[in-house]
């Protein structure tokens, strides 16, 4: 495949048996990084009041199998509607719907498949959090139709990949209250900076084809907007910590996060692709570097 790609056909996918090597890829299970980025704020609201390790141990598994199916149901939703764009995107043209190594028919079978299992998962929480659960589909089915009609998809995103804080608030604490949505707003406003980085890969080619993103909007002036989104994430991340009453030490290591937050705003390269999909993929790093921090503030 010629150009920037971030299809990997290599990695322990290609020791599945080549039928099912297709929907591995469909489902970006070769590459785990977007189930880590939907799974941390899950994390964060977990841990920032739930009362005891036993249920702690319980809700992280349930919302790591969640995250990682519904991840997987998100993306078999945004190449079903993507699937032409997608052949137009030098990084997207070999994903397997665009390319047409699977038929939509597939696509719905499969994500039917995934969407059991999230419901399988979502059973097992406290009420509040299915409900929470289930309004989730709405922004998930409308998240790909964003970038064609605004320029700020990137937010849409945010809410999507951000509702695990509010879900996982509730299922640890059986009640939303206000920290809640601050750990919301924190992960809207990372979500908001680091997909802006990701968008920056496919800048020149939606430029071509009309789809918009925040990488578009701010191009040469992402930097200052990337300060603003990830200084709004620490301050909110400890705002949400204060009101729970965490430690001050728990405050004090989100100087850790902040730090890598910083180095990716320093490294960035707007016209660099394989950089900006590695700053992307550190935001793992970041993501359990705050959930360290509240573990901290537990002490």
């Amino acid at each position: 495949m010629e150009g920037f790609t971030d299809i990997r056909p290599g990695g322990w996918v290609r020791h599945l048996p080549r039928a099912l090597i297709p929907y591995a890829i469909l489902g970006r299970f070769d590459r785990p990084i977007g189930s880590w980025l939907l799974f941390l704020p899950g994390l964060w609201g977990i841990l920032l009041v739930v009362d005891g390790w036993a249920l702690g141990l319980w809700l992280v598994m349930l919302f790591a199998v969640g995250a990682t199916v519904m991840r997987g149901a998100g993306c078999v939703v945004n190449d079903l509607w993507d699937r032409k764009l997608d052949r137009m995107v030098e990084r997207t043209k070999g994903r397997p719907l665009a390319s047409g190594i699977l038929k939509p028919i597939d696509a719905l079978v499969f994500l039917a498949l995934l969407l059991a299992i999230g419901l399988l998962v979502l059973s097992q929480l406290d009420f509040s959090a299915r409900v929470l659960g289930v309004a989730s589909l709405i922004p998930v089915a409308l998240y790909p139709l964003a970038k064609r009609v605004t320029w700020w998809p990137q937010i849409v995103l945010g809410i999507v990949f951000g509702w695990g804080a509010p879900m996982g608030f509730a299922a640890a604490a059986g009640r939303l209250q206000f920290p809640a949505l601050l750990l919301y707003l924190a992960a809207i406003f990372w979500i908001l900076g680091y997909d802006t980085i990701y968008a920056h890969q496919d800048r020149e080619d939606d430029a071509l084809i009309g789809v918009k993103s925040t990488a578009r909007l701010f191009g040469e002036n992402t930097t200052p907007f990337l300060i603003f989104c990830y200084s709004a994430t620490i301050l909110l991340i400890g705002a949400a910590m204060v009101m729970e009453k965490l430690s001050w030490f728990g405050v004090f290591a989100l100087i850790l996060p902040a730090a890598l937050l910083a180095r990716q705003i320093v490294k960035l390269d707007i016209d660099n692709p394989e950089i900006c999909l590695n700053l992307f993929k550190s935001n793992r790093e970041v993501g359990i570097t705050v959930a360290l921090a509240i573990l901290i503030g537990q002490i």
